[in-house]
């Protein structure tokens, strides 16, 4: 069983971390922790283990845990966490303000308050700083209370590491203050006014308050990597109009059945999958496909959900409703893929694992290290608290999951659908693409491209017999004979006596005539002479296109030629990945002649061609067993176990449900170009992760031995606590805004 749960209380990557080791404890299939969406999907076999059990493990962790899609009565508009924290925000600020004016104003020679003037008032003055630092680690107090409790749980993270160092901070100031007051007491001004220099009061605060500023900004930043899956989840409508008895009635989408007939007008939102029984239309289906063109739609046609009427009013029945209809399905797949992980984040993983408690220790060691080198107690103090608040796991944490969501909502954005995070890591290595033919590089139905009438018959009266032979047939070949006759203008006539030779071709008898068509073996059963137009018809077939004879009175009439002609942007996208160092190959059970007349118009330059279903998955891993990573693209049924064996399957989006489900990534439009697409979004994705994942580990690479003081007896450099808080809240930042960048990416 693969279930999502809501996780609150994770502030950093560790706290990622360690609900991941807590939940694998259980003995789960496998589990994700998803620290930008606070969500977490795990498999896990519900005979064994219950959701109740997990549940239970996360809370023994320090966090809390709930089904996802679970309404909790006690939710309350405090656990929106950017208002909540733009409170504590402007809170925090309003006491931090005068506290850092008097704490540093006078070395700036700006004037303050008489009474807090002079070595006498300096008790008062160190007193006014702890009652406003005060009310600031009360309005900050979840740093305190979630990093403690996290750290007696042996699980430290981010909120320890703050803890920690404004805890260090203030209990220090706390202990020159009594310090102060106890020299005064005994008339010693001097020892007093020392200690007075040994107060952290504004840099307690100040640590708080920018970490809640980094905060603030982090979750504001958050919100807008979102803004794909919240703009899709917005087009569905709310309310639908149902006819019941010839009268229209408003109802909520929700309540919508199947078979229920739906009435839309101009301007709204299609709410279930269906087709049009009454009416036409024009759709805009640029929420689904990506396409801003409008599609006509008419009688019996397919409207999918989601969609947009922009003309005409009509009726449809309902096929698919809630979350059978194509709109959830994507919805489902951006949010799985957004809060799925992909490979490269597991180094990130494990370092987050160990950092926090690694932090600790070196701030420690830096403090003893300092006191042993004869420093002064306040500066080993403030390098062990500029340790614990320049460490930032978050940045770690948000490196690779800001990325993805981005990265998939813009793949939504464009018609392309990613299953997950490793999906879109792996397509980026690929260096080989296999197409299906049928369906993949052609349009999947053939049309007629030759029409050659015998000596003393116009093309018209050969259209006319083959579309009055072909109209009783269900073959797809004469389905598009008889259209095609239709564009031109030309009825049927009324046939009799109709008959199928299975493999060979049809006949009837049409105004009294007897007439045949097929291939050249249904000529040859009925002692017909086609060599007038033979060297032609073989022509033709050597270009991949399928002759059919029609005879009538066993005299040759002419002959139609059928083929399956390309897609149109399947040339420019194999062009493209030529240019991006891609292999492409053409896999299809076609025969030589008709794979290669289509590889050589598209640009193909390898073709595989008379592969059964069943060897095409074989074709796949024989590729693979040379080291090479392979992309399969198909819509097929035929198509599905290739699709599977593949590192990566891509499905277009007209194909089967079977080839959709055994892909890792779905087209929504018929459009090879966006498979192209979808790798170049793969590589712009991981470039962003690659670089999140420098800055993070740059960052702490720099940062810590800076805050220690290593550069302090050569250069004179270190960091003090405040600058260190700034750098923290500003890294996450930096990693969130990096990845926001996606969504300006475009694939040319």
């Amino acid at each position: 069983m693969k279930q999502n749960f809501d996780v609150k209380g994770m502030t950093c990557s560790a706290c990622s971390a360690h609900v991941e080791r807590a939940v694998s404890a259980l003995g789960v299939d496998s589990v994700s922790v998803n620290l930008l969406g606070n969500s977490m999907t795990v498999e896990f076999d519900e005979t064994k283990i219950s959701q109740k059990d997990i549940i239970a493990a996360v809370k023994k962790g320090g966090y809390s845990a709930s089904v996802k899609g679970e309404k909790k009565q006690t939710e309350t508009k405090s656990d929106n966490p950017f208002k909540n924290m733009k409170t504590r925000l402007i809170s925090s600020f309003a006491f931090l303000i005068p506290l850092f004016y008097l704490s540093m104003g006078h070395m700036m020679g700006l004037p303050i308050p008489s009474f807090l003037e002079g070595e006498e008032n300096s008790l008062v003055f160190a007193l006014v700083q702890f009652f406003l630092t005060l009310p600031v680690i009360l309005i900050n107090r979840s740093y305190f209370i979630n990093g403690f409790k996290s750290l007696k749980n042996g699980a430290p993270n981010m909120d320890t590491l703050i803890a920690l160092g404004s805890s260090a901070a203030a209990v220090y100031s706390i202990y020159s203050l009594f310090s102060m007051a106890f020299f005064l007491g005994r008339g010693d001004v001097v020892s007093a006014h020392s200690k007075f220099m040994d107060l952290y009061f504004e840099s307690a605060a100040m640590i708080l308050t920018l970490i809640t500023l980094g905060k603030f900004l982090e979750s504001r930043s958050k919100e807008k990597t979102t803004d794909a899956i919240r703009a899709l989840q917005n087009l569905s409508p709310d309310t639908a109009t149902i006819l019941i008895d010839g009268e229209e009635k408003t109802i909520p989408a929700a309540d919508i059945k199947v078979g229920d007939i739906l009435v839309v007008r101009a301007g709204e939102k299609i709410p279930a999958d269906g087709y049009l029984t009454e009416g036409t239309t024009e759709i805009d289906e640029s929420a689904i496909t990506g396409e801003s063109l409008l599609i006509e739609k008419i009688k019996n046609n397919k409207i999918t959900a989601a969609t947009v009427c922009r003309a005409g009013y009509f009726l449809m029945k309902a096929e698919k409703v809630g979350e059978d209809t194509t709109f959830s399905k994507i919805i489902r797949l951006v949010e799985e893929a957004s809060s799925s992980k992909a490979p490269i984040a597991r180094l990130a993983d494990k370092v987050s694992g160990v950092f926090v408690p690694v932090v600790i220790l070196i701030s420690v060691l830096t403090v003893i290290i300092w006191l042993l080198t004869g420093a002064t107690v306040s500066f080993a103090l403030s390098c062990g608290i500029a340790v614990l608040v320049v460490s930032c796991p978050c940045a770690l944490g948000l490196a690779t999951p800001t990325a993805i969501m981005v990265g998939t909502g813009k793949g939504a954005e464009n018609g392309i659908l990613i299953r997950s995070a490793e999906a879109l890591e792996t397509v980026s290595k690929a260096k080989v693409v296999v197409l299906d033919k049928t369906g993949t590089v052609t349009n999947g139905t053939p049309v007629p491209t030759d029409v050659v009438s015998a000596k003393g018959y116009s093309e018209e009266q050969l259209l006319t017999i083959a579309a009055s032979v072909e109209k009783p047939s269900e073959h797809i070949l004469a389905k598009a004979i008889v259209a095609f006759a239709k564009d031109k203008g030309i009825s049927p006539l009324s046939t009799e006596n109709f008959s199928a030779e299975a493999g060979m071709g049809i006949s009837a008898d049409i105004s009294g005539k007897s007439v045949i068509a097929g291939n050249a073996r249904m000529c040859a059963h009925y002692g017909i002479d086609i060599s007038e137009l033979e060297p032609l018809a073989k022509e033709v077939s050597e270009n991949g296109k399928t002759p059919l004879f029609f005879c009538e009175n066993k005299k040759l009439v002419g002959f139609i030629a059928l083929a399956d002609t390309e897609r149109a942007s399947s040339k420019n996208a194999i062009e493209e990945w030529k240019k991006i160092g891609t292999e492409v190959i053409l896999l299809t059970g076609d025969n030589k002649n008709t794979a290669e007349a289509i590889a050589s118009k598209v640009g193909i330059e390898k073709v595989i061609s008379g592969v059964f279903p069943a060897d095409k998955e074989k074709e796949i891993r024989a590729l693979q067993a040379e080291g090479k990573k392979v992309v399969m693209i198909g819509d097929g049924i035929n198509d599905a176990p290739a699709l599977a064996r593949a590192d990566i399957g891509i499905a277009i989006g007209a194909g089967t449900d079977v080839a959709l489900e055994a892909s890792d990534i779905v087209l929504i439009r018929n459009d090879l170009s966006d498979a192209v697409k979808a790798m170049k979004l793969s590589k712009a994705v991981i470039k962003n992760i690659k670089e999140n994942l420098f800055w993070a580990f740059f960052y702490n690479t720099l940062g810590i031995p800076l805050a220690a003081g290593v550069f302090f007896p050569a250069f004179g450099l270190t960091l003090s606590p405040m600058f260190a808080a700034a750098a923290m809240s500003l890294s996450s930042v930096f990693v969130v805004t990096n990845a926001l960048r996606l969504k300006f990416w475009k694939s040319n």
